[in-house]
């Protein structure tokens, strides 16, 4: 029997920072919020990856329709380089289209949401993805 074990996935954004939790045991990711990008969203994110006993942190990995890097692109790698003091361990998963998805989701659903709720279903189905991938 494999060890269960926390994920954190993030939808990184310039204003906010959509968030998503699960374990590897369930392989169901649940949202869990968003973060504003305030100067305070690295210590929020170590403070909920110690809380959670997080291991893996899975960051959505932006791409053009062309498969292409954008400067969003480069922002995440960026984001990723700043977590390295959090224990754990960061890796990406394709986050096409998930903001797109994610607020289909959300209109179906029937209640008022925000944008805020956009970012976190983004990081449920960047981490489910992620879950169904490789773990």
């Amino acid at each position: 029997m494999t060890k269960s074990k926390q994920v954190l996935g993030l939808d990184v954004g310039t204003a906010r920072i959509g968030v998503a939790l699960a374990d590897t045991a369930v392989r169901i990711a649940i949202p869990h919020g968003y973060i504003e990008v305030d100067g305070s969203e690295f210590k929020q994110i170590a403070e909920l990856a110690i809380a959670n006993g997080v291991e893996t942190i899975v960051l959505g990995y932006p791409r053009n329709q062309a498969g292409e890097p954008t400067a969003q692109t480069a922002y995440v790698e960026d984001f990723a380089e700043k977590l390295s003091d959090i224990d754990a361990t960061v890796v990406f998963q394709d986050e096409s289209l998930t903001s797109v998805i994610a607020e289909k989701r959300l209109i179906q659903q029937g209640a008022p949401y925000t944008k805020g709720d956009i970012d976190s279903e983004a990081a449920v189905i960047i981490l489910q993805d992620y879950l169904e991938q490789r773990v």
